[in-house]
């Protein structure tokens, strides 16, 4: 099968299904009309527990896929991350709840399954997206980290038996986040190896338990692309989906002293009160990079100085905003990269914050925005999607 590419419906509000159709009669066929007009447009959807708990009604998840289908949407990957309302006024660490010690994440997981399969196509795989495990602070006990992995057994399980029964393969993808318990590709490596193996059937493992790789997030770590898509693979660990999002770059060495507090000012129009902007700071001379929590507390400690690597999903066809960058320049890197595994399938354009631009970078048509996303990737790696429009 083809890769094929998606853009993340976690962009819009809306917690029940009503309002999920209506954003996807909204935004989604304006995307359509721009991107793909003549073929279906792959959407990563987000369905909020209350509207994924509506849909397990066998005639309402029939009548949904029937829906879809008719407007030419097709929703091969989902995102499972954001659990309840991810438009409230204030997010922020609430995004990671509940975690993978709760029951409540395995079930909402379990019924993102049940609707995946009915939604795709016979002969599609599919993926999910879920958290990585939990917020990184209390860290986790070896305890924990055991009942988190038995958490995410039941979903293998699952999995497992709908691909002997069915032949319908869905996979699970952990997705690394700056500040959680998987933030690294190393965390994902020591939970694969010491952890799950540990609980037994690394086989099972690795083929319904994936990682979703979000650029974004390895960037804002100053992680090497390359490395970490190779990282996985000599692990044998497979990457079941790539996020393809960019985050906020700022290069104080290179500003002149007169353009440092000009750039600061710049920084804190993103500093908005709803999602947390984790930051790291790397150091020109040392290399060291300071991680913290939320861009208000780094603007306030940090010194304008190093390289600023920021937990912001800004545009990815954007590379610089006045004095401000971008990381898009990994994005090209990882596709690159991702060129080189067979395997692997879905990629997901993921700028979920776009509300919550300063005004001056808020777009016209969102949808027309996203289409243009989509366009850029397209055409960045159009050896990758050469089956797309």
């Amino acid at each position: 099968m083809s890769r094929q590419l998606a853009y993340c419906t976690n962009v819009h509000a809306g917690t029940d299904l009503a309002q999920t159709r209506e954003n996807l009669r909204q935004h989604a066929l304006t995307v359509k009309a721009r991107f793909a007009p003549h073929t279906p447009l792959g959407i990563g959807l987000w369905l909020a527990a209350p509207a994924a708990r509506q849909l397990q009604d066998a005639a309402e998840r029939t009548a949904f896929a029937r829906w879809l289908k008719e407007q030419g949407l097709l929703p091969f990957t989902f995102n499972g991350f954001p659990y309840g309302d991810f438009h409230q006024p204030q997010v922020k660490h609430r995004v990671y709840e509940p975690n993978w010690l709760a029951a409540e994440r395995v079930e909402y997981t379990l019924d993102l399954v049940t609707i995946l399969d009915t939604l795709l196509p016979a002969g599609h795989a599919g993926s999910i997206s879920t958290l990585p495990l939990a917020w990184g602070e209390p860290a986790l006990g070896r305890d924990q980290l055991t009942r988190a992995a038995s958490q995410l057994r039941q979903v293998t399980q699952r999995l497992a038996a709908l691909e002997a029964e069915q032949g319908r393969l869905i996979y699970l993808c952990l997705e690394p986040e700056p500040g959680c318990v998987l933030q690294r590709s190393d965390d994902v490596v020591r939970f694969f190896d010491d952890v799950l193996d540990a609980h037994g059937e690394p086989d099972h493992w690795r083929r319904y338990l994936r990682v979703c790789h979000d650029v974004c997030h390895a960037a804002v770590m100053f992680e090497d692309q390359r490395a970490v898509l190779a990282r996985y693979a000599a692990h044998g660990i497979q990457v079941g989906k790539v996020q393809v999002s960019a985050a906020l770059r700022v290069d104080f060495d290179a500003l002149t002293p007169a353009e440092r507090p000009l750039a600061l000012a710049a920084l804190a129009a993103f500093a908005e009160d709803r999602y947390l902007h984790q930051t790291c700071v790397r150091s020109a001379s040392t290399g060291v990079v300071q991680f913290f929590t939320d861009l208000p507390q780094t603007l306030l400690t940090a010194p304008p100085a190093g390289q600023w690597r920021v937990h912001f999903h800004v545009p990815i066809y954007a590379d610089k905003f006045g004095l401000l960058g971008t990381t898009r320049d990994e994005i090209r890197d990882c596709l690159a990269a991702a060129a080189e595994d067979q395997d692997l399938q879905h990629f997901e354009v993921e700028t979920y914050a776009w509300s919550v631009l300063p005004d001056e970078l808020q777009p016209d048509s969102l949808g027309e925005a996203i289409a243009a996303e989509l366009q850029w990737c397209a055409e960045a790696a159009s050896e990758l999607f050469r089956t797309q429009p």
